[in-house]
């Protein structure tokens, strides 16, 4: 069984644990005497490197085997279902079009390129059937568990719950659904998570590099603390940022939320190893470097996924100075392309805030976001009562996107357990999966008149898993405490584990679109919301 993160830490020799994190009635090691700033930066990321990547290649295999089954099926009589109708066709006008929409007299082009792009890699390769277009979702669906692992992994300082994560990933019906789809929602979580697991191994890098400022006696050298150089992995994260707006707008918020998030840690940083001012050391050596890294970076590798509408003719607004733009003004200066790739933004904006229940009318599977923690109102992508094969007369097929209940239903109080440590305890952990929850979930209730669904969810979802993770990992509990209460803390977790597994088999034939009987049918529908 997996073992928590206090126990995970404790093996590390010569690793004290971080403040804040230890068991209840455990005094704090500064009460007793003082191990100095190195031993206060945090425990150092787990060791066993091969056993790491060892576990982590079982669990992506597994995702892929589950990800890649049956992925042609269903399909509306060989041609796309529910979203896939809008994505598909555009991503397949980009295999004959050199990467660009050709659809001006719709004005449906209304999210930037990449997503499609990589649908219509696929596309290319396997053809235009439900194989080709939903390969490169479903590549972007193991991946996404992939960096899961791995930062589960960091967070927790534990392999094995690490692996419980993705384990937990793939069993998610949301993210196992739409990593099945040909739409652009599963790319997202796949390139946020990217950047959340490489602004982890940052943290630990220059944590690791203070470390050897502190024994080598230079911390105090100068009020503000050491520099830093280049911090590459931040770099890696600001591109998978970048790379996340180039699939939806929305991942401007994470652009932001992870951004404060590593201030806040360079702060921490510099006051836990000493510095006199901790502060303006941040502010003066540590901001302008993070700006670079997680605000332009960002912005240059966005403008860049526009590569192919740049170099085309026909792409849609590519030429609108002199026609819907005005020749002259104050931004005359800039280059056409870039005035008409504004103009293409501002178009985009409007259909999306005119995209409301008043204006278009109510979808019959819209939700709202209070709806979604939970999952209480899951989608219907498909569905046939022609379906064969079931063994009995009438069969039915169906996938419904469904956040599997055994993992979304205990969703309140886990997070309101991680902002209770968060607070109370200073829990870093807690602090950096809230953070990216968070700015997946709350700005959909800025325009709560705007049409949203419940696969708005999908970037959220890995957080809510590594939530889950941390949670479980304390209640396995640590070495210190009783038998008792570490058997009983394992019990709990293997029946939760098990509760999931079991449930998400459960949903197996509503999540594949396997034909099944039309009463099993409606056993799957546990509650109204779902129907």
């Amino acid at each position: 069984m997996a073992t928590s993160t206090a126990d995970a830490g404790s093996r590390v020799a010569g690793a004290a644990p971080e403040p804040g994190l230890a068991p209840r009635g455990t005094p704090p090691p500064l009460r007793r005497a003082d191990p100095g700033p190195a031993a206060r930066l945090g425990v150092p990321p787990p060791t066993d490197r091969l056993r790491g990547w060892l576990v982590t290649a079982a669990v992506v295999l597994l995702a892929a085997a589950l990800r890649f089954y049956d992925l042609g099926e269903p399909t509306d009589r060989g041609t796309p279902v529910f979203d896939e109708k809008h994505y598909v066709p555009q991503a397949w006008e980009m295999v004959r079009n050199g990467g660009i929409e050709n659809n001006p007299g719709y004005e449906r082009v209304v999210h930037p390129p990449l997503a499609k792009q990589l649908i219509a890699l696929g596309q290319l390769i396997f053809g235009y059937d439900g194989v080709g277009w939903r390969i490169s979702v479903a590549v972007a669906g193991v991946l996404t568990v992939l960096f899961v692992v791995r930062a589960g992994r960091r967070l927790t300082r534990s392999t094995a719950l690490g692996g419980l994560a993705g384990v937990l990933l793939i069993t998610d019906g949301l993210s196992h659904v739409q990593s099945r789809m040909g739409m652009l929602d599963a790319f997202h979580p796949l390139f946020v998570t990217a950047a959340f697991a490489a602004l982890l191994c940052d943290r630990d890098d220059v944590r690791a590099r203070m470390a050897r400022v502190i024994a080598e006696g230079r911390v105090r050298d100068h009020p503000f603390g050491p520099r830093w150089g280049v911090r590459w992995w931040r770099l890696v994260a600001g591109v998978c940022l970048g790379l996340a707006c180039a699939v939806k707008w929305n991942g401007s918020f994470y652009v932001a939320a992870f951004g404060l998030l590593c201030v806040l840690w360079d702060v921490s940083l510099r006051r836990r190893a000493g510095v006199a001012r901790p502060w303006a050391g941040t502010a003066v050596r540590d901001l302008a470097p993070a700006l670079w890294a997680l605000a332009l970076v960002p912005v240059l590798t966005y403008v860049s996924s526009w590569w192919a509408w740049f170099g085309s003719e026909n792409g849609v607004d590519r030429h609108q100075v002199g026609r819907e733009i005005g020749s002259g003004g104050p931004f005359s200066w800039l280059p056409d392309a870039l005035r008409s790739l504004w103009y293409y933004h501002g178009e985009a904006l409007t259909f999306h805030s005119n995209l409301t229940t008043a204006s278009a009318g109510r979808h019959p599977w819209e939700s709202k976001p209070w709806t979604w923690p939970m999952g209480l109102r899951p989608m219907l992508y498909h569905y046939s009562d022609s379906a064969t094969g079931c063994g009995a007369d009438d069969c039915v097929s169906a996938v419904m996107l469904i956040g599997t209940p055994a993992l979304w239903w205990a969703s309140i109080p886990v997070l309101l357990w991680g902002l209770w440590r968060a607070v109370t305890r200073l829990d870093w952990r807690w602090t950096a999966v809230l953070v990216g929850y968070g700015a997946g979930f709350l700005p959909w209730f800025t325009n709560l008149d705007r049409q949203m669904y419940f696969f708005y969810m999908m970037p959220v979802a890995p957080f809510l898993v590594l939530a889950t993770t941390l949670a479980m990992g304390r209640m396995l509990g640590h070495a210190g405490q009783s038998e008792v209460r570490l058997r009983a803390g394992r019990l709990v977790v293997s029946g939760w584990v098990a509760l999931i597994l079991v449930n998400f088999v459960w949903l197996w034939p509503i999540l594949v679109g396997d034909p099944i009987t039309a009463a099993h049918w409606q056993a799957e529908l546990w509650l109204p919301s779902w129907r």
